[in-house]
């Protein structure tokens, strides 16, 4: 196997140039950089990354613990984490929490073994105290930890409070609302808060239904759901804190004969690309999940580059209304 001493001698420069040119570092001339381009690809050169980042002290790895990589939402997010990230000239090295703290735990180990760059977290079910002590740059998705750690959301209050005005003003009264369990600590909470406090400006009491601990149990959903309408049979609109959710809710109101929006209206959060593709088309919720990606890479980078960044991100929301309202 070629070493970089090899490179070096057939391209007749020094071992200092050829490692200027793998880490893009100091004035190389093009022909220079050319030369010993095509030596690497002659010799099949493959540089020793563990060696190169321990060098620089830099991987140019970002580690994104998601909770399930199979989630819509989760999975545009990764996609757009992956795209920006290497935008930037990092790779990302995903990790799939499946909720599970034992298993976060380990992953955060792994990252820290593997000296990411930084870690981005998605998946949020350890103590705070577990993410304070990491001593690399972490960017949080929906979720503040403290006031050092930077945090990427979109803005669940409004978003809570457009979902409530479009079903008040499309004649609902008879209101459910089905979110995540809110011993959670997750800034999505803020959805249902600001449900709630609109739902109480129009003298509407609403039906809420938290899912469980997992809260990506599709399974409960469905079971949730036709608890609410066998109890609550007079249900006229529902807004869910997730499109997924959301789409167990049309099955359900189809599975008993109830027409959506005609007896029914659904409004979900998120905007996932399934959102669009389902007959009825689901309205929504739109988080800029792109820009969420987008920013939380960039954080990670402010914060290795020692630029100053901003604590709490909060990216506006859009009502996106189609067929279920």
């Amino acid at each position: 196997m070629a070493t970089i001493h090899d490179v070096a001698t057939k391209a007749g420069v020094s071992v200092t140039t050829v490692s200027r040119v793998l880490n893009n570092r100091g004035y190389i001339s093009e022909k220079t950089r050319k030369k010993v381009f095509d030596i690497m690809a002659e010799l099949n050169y493959q540089p020793n990354e563990i060696a190169r980042s321990l060098l620089r002290k830099q991987s140019n790895v970002i580690g994104l613990i998601i909770p399930m990589v199979s989630h819509p939402f989760f999975s545009q997010l990764a996609n757009d984490v992956e795209y920006y990230a290497y935008q930037a000239g990092f790779k990302v090295m995903l990790c799939n929490s499946q909720h599970d703290p034992v298993k976060e735990r380990e992953y955060i180990d792994m990252l820290k073994r593997n000296r990411v760059d930084g870690i981005i977290m998605g998946s949020h079910t350890l103590e705070v105290e577990e993410y304070r002590h990491l001593h690399s740059p972490i960017v949080t998705i929906d979720r503040q930890i403290d006031n050092e750690i930077p945090s990427v959301s979109s803005d669940n209050y409004r978003g809570g409070e457009l979902a409530a005005e479009l079903l008040i003003m499309k004649g609902c009264r008879k209101i459910a609302h089905i979110c995540g369990n809110q011993e959670l600590d997750m800034l999505s909470n803020l959805r249902t808060d600001a449900f709630y406090e609109i739902m109480r400006k129009y003298g509407v009491q609403p039906i809420t239904l938290q899912t469980d601990m997992n809260m990506f149990a599709h399974m409960e959903y469905e079971r949730i759901i036709d608890k609410l309408l066998e109890e609550h049979p007079d249900t006229d609109g529902i807004f869910t804190t997730s499109d997924i959710i959301a789409t167990f809710a049309i099955k359900g109101c189809m599975r008993i004969g109830k027409k959506v929006p005609q007896d029914v209206r659904i409004i979900g959060y998120d905007d996932v690309n399934v959102s669009s593709w389902m007959l009825p088309e689901l309205t929504t919720i739109r988080q800029p999940i792109g820009e969420m990606g987008r920013l939380a890479v960039e954080l990670i980078r402010r914060q290795l580059e020692g630029e100053p960044f901003e604590v709490e991100n909060v990216l506006p929301v859009q009502l996106v209304e189609r067929s279920t309202t």
